[in-house]
This record gives structure tokens, sequence and C-alpha cells, in this order.
């Protein structure tokens, strides 16, 4: 059975390659870093029955961020302070052998439920990501997201559809 964890000592980061180094670089030597400096939190995609080290399939970092007003589509800007909080979906990628296999849906939903849960506590007007390429943010854009300032790889999903995800069941991890 698969399950989202929070990245740690038992999980194989040296192996995992998602075909884009600096995502790879990133889970292998500084992810733990930002989570022990309490800068991201990186969660990881593993079969529970693996042995530790346990093999990652894929994984997600999110951080608190702050964004200004002219980084919001104009629908959500109004009337806002010139700087908003918000959330980040820093990174996400899945193991070169699982890609086309549903994994990212599944871990972007998961990204999703927790941005959702992280809101109820400390409040952000949504969830924003830079897109790699092109082929990323069409990705995205299936889920919602929406290009910011002109600009294709910055995308922005507002917390209504953020939370519309979790309402619909996500995040049973």
């Amino acid at each position: 059975m698969l399950k989202i964890e929070t990245l740690d000592g038992g999980h194989d980061r040296e192996r995992f390659d998602c075909g884009v180094e600096a995502l790879n670089l990133y889970l292998r030597q500084t992810a733990r870093q930002h989570i022990a400096k309490d800068i991201a939190r990186t969660y990881v995609l593993v079969d529970e029955e693996s042995r530790a080290p346990k093999p990652v399939l894929g994984f997600f970092t999110l951080s608190i961020c702050q964004v200004f007003a002219e980084d919001i589509p104009p629908k959500w800007a109004k009337k806002l302070p010139k700087s908003i909080p918000a959330i980040r979906l820093g990174r996400l990628a899945v193991a070169k052998a699982r890609q086309g296999s549903g994994l990212g849906k599944t871990i972007l939903v998961e990204a999703l439920y927790r941005t959702a849960r992280a809101a109820e506590i400390a409040a952000g007007i949504g969830l924003f990501v830079d897109a790699k390429d092109h082929k990323a943010a069409a990705f995205y854009a299936k889920f919602g997201f929406q290009e910011v300032s002109g600009t294709p790889l910055k995308l922005f999903l507002p917390m209504e559809t953020v939370r519309q995800f979790a309402a619909a069941g996500a995040g049973k991890n």
C-alpha cells in the first residue's frame, strides 16, 4: 500500500531519480536540512511494506510564503493588502520508473489536502507553484492552477479550490 510520510532517515534518497537533476539533488542533499531548519517540509510517497530504507516513489515540498497583490489574479486581489500570506508548493517529483502511472496526481492531491489543513491554522490566500516547464504547467492547470503576473510558469490555486479538493476526500494518508 502506498503512503505519504514526512521525509526522514528511513527513506532512500540516494537512489531517487526523477530525471531532473535539480530535484534529485534537492531530495538527496537539501530537503532534510530544510526540515531541520523549519524552512520547508518534504513529504515522500513510499510503499509502506518496503523495508528501510524505503525507496522514494515521489515527493513534494510545502512552505509558507509571502506574495504581493500584483502576483495574484485580479479576481482574488481586490481589497487585499499589498503583502499576503500564502503556501508554496516548492517541488513535486515522481521517480522516472513510476512516471505516467498517476502518482503525480496522488502526490499533488495530498499536497492540496495538507495545504487545506495548514490553512485551518495559519491562513493563506492559496497555493503557489513555479512550474519547471510548460509540460508541468499543463499538469497543474488540470487541477485549476492559473497563471499569475502574465508568467505562464508561475501558477496560483485559490484556497477555496484547495479546500474543495480536501472536502472531496483527498489526503487519506
